[in-house]
This record gives structure tokens, sequence and C-alpha cells, in this order.
């Protein structure tokens, strides 16, 4: 398994970090993960190089069986219903997955028990015993994530046992403060359990060599400083076994009631994949994981990469057989209107909610996210930005180009590419220009820098507005008619380069410009060349490439995540304490009745003071009230309200208050009336 230095691939196998199928997929997952795979597998297609891009559902581990049980359903059927969501939302997003698989398959199963029982039957496991927290209501020992408490770092109150949601740091459960089961709130105790381990420490030398030294200048910064700083601070063996009864059984006896731990489990989904898809379309699976001239590279968020860059590397070098990964592009995190996207408080952006609300535009997503993706540091996604986006970039430079040059090949040639003639030093300096743009954006995806990608790509687009905009051939036809022939050949044949370089980053447009074109789907190799259009070919009639996106389409996604947060506000919103103890004698002094406002009016000069007059059933008193800015007067009059007729009176602004009506007040410090369910009659005690 030793690194290929030659770098002569004849084969990719490219990995996404497989989904957790216990929600839908929103736009972080997208731009750290699956936009970036997605742009690299099109490009080598593109190339004619041979790909297999392996994507796949993580159907096993704790969250499933939570999602479970908050829904009161099984985990099979979680997730059935998710990862079908997800399959979906990826084929309409044009994810071009050679196949999407799911880890509760057959296939996987045999896969990664035939793994574990390689390894076990090597004598790579260390067999040990430790303590472990149980639940002793329910009779069950807790995974990390069925045990929450407080983050020891960031004292954050709710944070899970393998890791902290609010900081991010990955934990032990026995790293809580004050620990809880989830299962049921008691507190958990301490019981001996049997579980078999991966002595990653003994590897410890081995990844330093590999990593720090021979990747050392391959691998993204942010990579290669997590990886260094987990390996600076010491490897311990790593539990591949848990006590839970959903996921992979461990293939062994003695092992009874426990299955592979989804960290172990998980990445061997990318070779059992490989293994269904070649099954499905006559491929022998192993020289794609297992011959040295394959390339494996795994696109991953940053909370993956320990398990991809050191984990996952220690299964395959302790298996034997397997080829190791040359590059582990992760990205950093995406946040969303300058807040972390959190699953739990659904403040995301949920890909099949967003190709509803939007129909077509999946290329102006796929276009945002690459142009603000988080490669080096998090970044972060405004719907402001996304409007900006589309229709100062997408629509008046990309659309605007294309559709500017097809209405004038129609305009003035009937549709046909006119002749391109004799070029002067203008129009063979953006055809040299346009000649280099293939191997600059090659370079830059081949890099994993797709942001920069993209801005060449885009760059051509802007070449081509120049063009068009320096040569005015809407001017220059009625002086030199031959001169506006070469003009918009030059033009034409941009449009063409853009079709082909546009497809990894955006395949819909892609697909719509080739067709408006009338154009043969071209590969890489084509492109930079300026006769792709020949004289005389038709092109077909302009369609808008983009279209604008109004303020207020813009404003309902805003309000969306608004009302999100202010409904997430609400549910966490803190009660405050009881106040201290009264003994009944004193209860018994308060006297409340139900009465009936019959007269309201503002107290003037006051912005929160209401003056109304209220029948309480023993007499009409006035009663001032701070509820101004809740309830105009003309709205609360014939209102029946509580109210505490025995509070010695006060006065307010000149005016003798004879009582208090019993209003709630809100998290927001909204004010509602205490009033009865049905009309009752003024006077009736509250008892």
């Amino acid at each position: 398994m030793a690194l290929n230095t030659e770098k002569n691939f004849k084969r990719y196998t490219i990995t996404s970090a497989l989904p957790y199928a216990n929600g839908p997929i929103h736009i972080g997952h997208l731009a750290g993960v699956y936009v970036p795979a997605d742009i690299y597998a099109r490009y080598l297609r593109s190339k004619g190089e041979s790909v297999v891009f392996i994507g796949g559902s993580d159907e096993h581990g704790v969250p499933i069986t939570i999602k479970a049980r908050k829904e009161g359903i099984t985990p099979q059927q979680v997730v059935d219903k998710y990862h079908t969501i997800i399959k979906k939302s990826f084929e309409d997003f044009g994810v071009s997955f050679d196949i999407y698989s799911r880890t509760s398959n057959r296939i996987h199963h045999e896969t990664a028990s035939e793994f574990f029982t390689t390894l076990y039957e090597k004598g790579e496991f260390i067999e040990k015993f430790s303590n472990q927290y149980y639940d002793e209501e329910h009779q069950t020992f807790l995974a990390d994530r069925y045990i929450t408490g407080t983050c020891p770092h960031c004292s954050f109150e709710r944070a899970y046992g393998d890791q902290c949601e609010n900081c991010g740091t990955s934990l032990n459960s026995t790293d809580l403060i004050n620990p809880k089961s989830a299962l049921s709130g008691s507190v958990p105790v301490m019981r001996e359990t049997k579980h078999w381990f991966l002595p990653l420490d003994k590897y410890e030398g081995w990844l330093r060599q590999w990593i720090l030294e021979s990747h050392k200048d391959d691998w993204k910064t942010n990579v290669y400083g997590q990886c260094k700083s987990w390996l600076d601070t010491g490897l311990q063996p790593r539990a591949v076994t848990r006590d839970l009864d959903w996921g992979v059984q461990v293939p062994i006896e003695g092992a009874e009631g426990k299955v592979l731990y989804v960290w172990f489990d998980a990445p061997i989904g990318y070779i059992s994949a490989t293994r269904e898809w070649a099954e499905e379309t006559g491929n022998d699976w192993k020289v794609w994981w297992k011959d040295e001239s394959s390339k494996l590279v795994h696109f991953i968020g940053k909370d993956n990469i320990v398990f991809h860059c050191i984990v996952f590397p220690g299964m395959l070098k302790a298996e034997g057989s397997y080829i190791l990964p040359e590059n582990v592009p992760a990205n950093e995190f995406l946040n969303l209107e300058n807040d972390k996207i959190s699953t739990s408080r659904n403040w995301a952006v949920w890909l099949h909610e967003y190709l509803e609300e939007f129909p077509g535009k999946q290329d102006v997503l796929r276009y945002v996210l690459t142009a603000n993706a988080p490669e080096t540091k998090d970044n972060d996604f405004t719907w402001r930005d996304f409007q900006t986006r589309n229709n100062s970039e997408l629509l008046s430079i990309f659309g605007n180009f294309v559709n500017r040059t097809i209405v004038l090949t129609h305009k003035y040639y009937d549709g046909k590419v006119p002749a391109l003639g004799v070029t002067d030093e203008h129009d063979r300096q953006v055809l040299d220009e346009m000649a280099a743009f293939p191997a600059k954006i090659g370079h830059s995806i081949e890099h994993y820098r797709f942001r920069e990608a993209l801005n060449e790509f885009m760059n051509l687009a802007r070449l081509g507005n120049k063009y068009l905009t320096e040569t005015e051939p809407w001017k220059t036809i009625k002086t030199d008619p031959e001169r506006v022939k070469t003009n918009l050949n030059v033009a034409l044949q941009i449009c063409a380069n853009l079709a082909i370089l546009c497809e990894p980053f955006m395949p819909f447009t892609a697909t719509k410009l080739t067709e408006m074109l009338n154009l043969e789907v071209s590969t890489w190799d084509k492109a930079g060349n300026h006769d792709l259009l020949t004289e005389g070919h038709l092109i077909n009639q302009p369609a808008f490439l983009f279209e604008k996106i109004e303020d207020e389409t813009i404003q309902k996604q805003v309000q969306k995540l608004l009302d999100t947060k202010k409904s997430n506000e609400a549910e966490n919103a803190e009660v405050n304490p009881g106040k201290s103890i009264i003994e009944f004698d004193d209860f018994c002094k308060i006297d409340l009745r139900i009465g009936t406002i019959i007269a309201a009016e503002k107290v003037a000069k006051t912005k929160k003071l209401l003056k109304l007059v209220i029948d309480t059933g023993i007499d009409k008193r006035t009663v001032v009230s701070g509820i101004a800015e809740h309830y105009e007067p003309d709205q609360i009059i014939g209102r029946q309200v509580t109210i505490l007729v025995n509070l010695a009176p006060r006065n307010l602004k000149g005016i003798d208050s004879q009582g208090m009506i019993l209003m709630a007040e809100d998290h927001d410090g909204k004010l509602s009336f205490v009033s009865p369910d049905k009309a009752l009659n003024n006077g009736s005690e509250i008892k």
C-alpha cells in the first residue's frame, strides 16, 4: 500500500460522506460535500476518465434510533422514509452518483461483517472490558448519543456524549458534567461490558509518516492541521463494537446483542456500494479499491476529517489489501444568515423544500454554494447574496452574453453561424484567451479549488460580454457587415465553450445552452477550440438561461427563517423561577372576580396606560392598566377579564386605579388577558 508517487491513475474512486438517514439534506451538506464531489466527478468524466462516484445513506447508529423513538416507529421505517427523500433530492439536484446505496442493504452487512472478521482473525483487535453508562430504568447500555449533559469546554447544557453541537468539540460521554440518560432523564450508572477495540496507537507511527510527511504538500491545510493535532495528542484504541440492537451484528461468538460501531461500519459502506454497483454493471469492484493505479478521493465535511484521514486508513492498513485515499479535500462549515446550521433547531435551507419553492433553479443554488464554498474557513449563506449572485452574475453576465449573441445571430443571419472572416488583433487576443480557460479551470478543479475554478469559468463569460460590448455589432452592422460576421462567430464560439465548461458546475444550464446552440455534447478536450460551431450551423431560438429573482421572493425566505427563529425562542424560553411559598391564609385574602370591560380609553401623554371601566358585579370601577401597547381601546370593550378587587387604590397619572386586571406575559413580553373559557356572571369568584 505504498503511496503512488507517479500520479498516473487509470481510474478514480470518488466517495462522498454518507448522510444519516434521519432527516433530509440541507445546504450545509451540499456546500461541504456533494456539490464539490459532483463537480470533480463530472469534470473527470468530461475528460474521458474512468470514474465511479459513490454515495449512500448511513442507516445505522444512534441518531436513527433516537429519531425512531421520537416518532414512535421502527428504525427501519425511519431509514426507509428519509433514504427515499434524500435519494430523490440528490437526483433532482443533479448529483451524478454512479450508485446511491444504503447501509441497511444485505450486501453492506455482508461486506462489513467480512471486513470485521478479517481483522478479527488476524488478531488486530483488543478485547477488553470497560465501564459504560447504563440506564437502569430502561435496562440498557447507553450509546454516547443517548447521554446528554454540560460540555466541559463551553458549558453548553445540552451537549451529547460524543460531541458538543455548540462548540463542535468531540467528547467522550464520561467528559460530560451532570450526565443524564436521553431515554429516561435519570442519572445513568456505570456498568461493565465487553467490547473489541482497534488499536490505533499501533499505527500512530505509520500514520504520522503517511500524513505528515507524504501528504504535507498536497492535502488542504485545514485537513492536515486537524490530523496533526490529533496525532500530536496521541492515538488511543477505539471501540469497534457497541451495545445496541440496530446495526450490523458482530459476527463472532459471545457478541450477542452487539453491533459494529457506526464509525467502523459506515466507511465500509463505500466498499459495499462499489460491490453493489459492480454487480449491477458487470465490473470488478476490486480494481477500484485494491489496484494501485486507482485514485481514491473522499469528499467530506470537517467533522469527518479524523474518521477519513486517521481511523479509516488505519482500518485499511490493518486489513492489508486496500489502497489508501490520495486526498481528503474536506470543507469547513457553511453557516446560514450568520448562524450555525442546526437540524434540531430547523435552522436550515432544506434541499427538497428549495427544489419545490425554486423550480428549475437547481443551478442557481449550485452556483451560489460553489461561489461561497467554505473551502478553507467557515462561510455564510444569505438569501440576499443568493439573489445578488443570481441577478448580477448569472443573469447579467453569463445569461446576458449568451442571449445577446443568439438574438443577434437570429436577427442578422436567420440563426445561422456566420463565417469567421478576417480577424484583427483584438479578435485573436480574445480567441487566445478563450483557449487558455479549459486548462486553468481544470487545474483548479484537480487541486480541489472549486471556488477558483468557478470564478475562472465566469471570467470566460465576462470575456464574452466585454467583447460584445467593445465591438458593438448592433452599430457596426450599419457600416461594416462583414466585420459583424467575425464578431458574432467569435462570440458564438465563446458560447459553445461555455456550454462545455459549464457542465461540471451547472449541468442543467449546460444542457439548456447545448440545446440552444444545437450542439452535440462535447468533452473537455474539445473546449478551447474556436471552430466548435461551423459556418452555416443553425442555432435554435434563444431562451433565457436565468431569470431575475424578485425582492418579494427573497423576503418570503427571510421571513420563513425569522418565523423559525421566533418559534425556537418560544420553545426554549426560560420560565422565571417560582416565588417564595405563601400560607393558605395569605391566599384566602385575595379576592379575584370575573368582570367585563365596559369602557376604555388611552391615558393622555402616556404610551402604555389605558383607563378602563370594569363592571365587577359588585360595582363599576376605574382601573388603570399598562396594556396600551398590546390592545386598542375599542377592541377590548365587552371583554371579560379577571380582576383583583380588594387591592388598595393607587393614583396613576392623576387617576385613582381601583384594582388590577390579571395578564399573562409570554417570553417575548407580549401580554394576554387571563379570561374564562366561557361567559360568566360578573362578580363570579375565582376559587
